[in-house]
């Protein structure tokens, strides 16, 4: 299991640290993917004119770049940065809906720029756990992230419970002037839904990695061509992520980001044995595991059990090495699909 690591410390910043704290945000988050933060920054700065789209940090910096051979430059600077300026995200609430690999990067960033952050994740990994701040509060009811957020951002998959998961009814417990930000799925989202809250201004904003008819040429909405992955590193990147996924599933039997089956992760194997089993999703398939190892004197160190729909995976730890007749008798319960012996 991975050392926690205290990023609990904010660096709180001046009024006067606007412009730094977004070149910093923005820079950060568009090199490694997770561009939610910048257009955070991005709306905050520009809260003060909600009917069209104001000047972007982009414009800014097409603006000072105008300004080459200009003899005074830095006098032109002073007396026009002023129409860029903007309140802070410092104090702001920020509400991350899904705690995985991008959602912590997003919590942990905004917490260390003075956000105050609620997280939401009924399944969050013990991992997962390790790595985010204690500072972000973490929330038990996505309603409440509804009721108390200025910017709600979500990072979840894509699955029958949580498609159009951000819907008329979700909307309608928000904040007014709420700012949906979306870059994980287009369908998380029911756009029709947004587009009508926006137009009867019950939310301020929504900005999405995914233009489509319904969105695009909305004075409300930021449209963003799906940019996440587009980086020289990503394919090299998730090469690599994908080899050490498969050798932590070889070695450990832990499953991260698969496809059918939910994630589980036990950590590195430190017991005597480890068994990982493959079974349906049905009553009492752990106390029919459990008993034959009880059977075969076998006591159970520790464990871990997930399901997604029909099909559950479970990881056993044992203080003792699992005899292939324990495996034989796992093998032959109804429901049981596979049986790994780990080590």
């Amino acid at each position: 299991m991975a050392k926690r690591k205290d990023s609990s410390k904010k660096k709180r910043k001046g009024s006067g640290n606007g412009l730094l704290i977004a070149a910093v945000l923005l820079t950060i988050l568009f090199l490694a993917g997770v561009m939610s933060l910048g257009a955070l920054y991005y709306l905050e700065k520009n809260k003060e004119k909600p009917q069209t789209i104001p000047p972007k940090i982009t414009e800014a910096a097409a603006w000072a770049a105008s300004l080459k051979g200009t003899p005074d430059a830095p006098k032109t600077v002073e007396g026009g940065k002023s129409k860029f300026a903007g309140p802070e995200i410092l104090g702001k609430t920020l509400g991350v809906i899904g705690l995985g690999a991008i959602g912590i990067l997003v919590a942990n960033t905004a917490v260390h720029f003075g956000m105050e952050v609620l997280g939401y994740d009924p399944y969050i990994s013990v991992d997962a756990a390790w790595k985010l701040s204690r500072d972000i509060k973490h929330i038990q009811n996505v309603e409440d992230i509804y009721k108390e957020c200025d910017y709600i951002t979500i990072h979840v998959p894509l699955l029958d419970s949580t498609k159009k998961m951000i819907n008329a009814e979700a909307i309608a417990s928000m904040k007014e002037n709420a700012v949906v930000l979306n870059f994980a799925r287009d369908l998380l989202v029911d756009e029709e839904a947004i587009v009508k809250a926006l137009a009867e201004n019950k939310i301020k904003r929504y900005v999405s990695d995914f233009p489509n008819p319904t969105t695009a040429g909305n004075d409300k909405v930021i449209l963003i061509p799906h940019l996440g992955a587009s980086t020289a590193e990503s394919e090299d990147n998730c090469a690599v992520m994908a080899v050490k996924e498969i050798k932590d599933f070889m070695e450990n039997g832990n499953i991260r980001n698969s496809v059918n089956y939910p994630a589980c992760d036990l950590g590195p194997v430190t017991s005597e044995g480890r068994v990982a089993v493959c079974h349906k999703n049905i009553p009492n398939m752990l106390g029919q595991l459990t008993s034959i190892l009880a059977s075969e004197g076998v006591n159970i160190s520790n464990m871990m059990n997930k399901s997604r729909g029909d099909y559950s995976y479970t990881l056993l730890d044992t203080d003792v090495a699992v005899s292939a007749t324990a495996v034989e008798k796992i093998t032959a319960v109804e429901g049981v699909l596979k049986v790994r012996v780990v080590k």
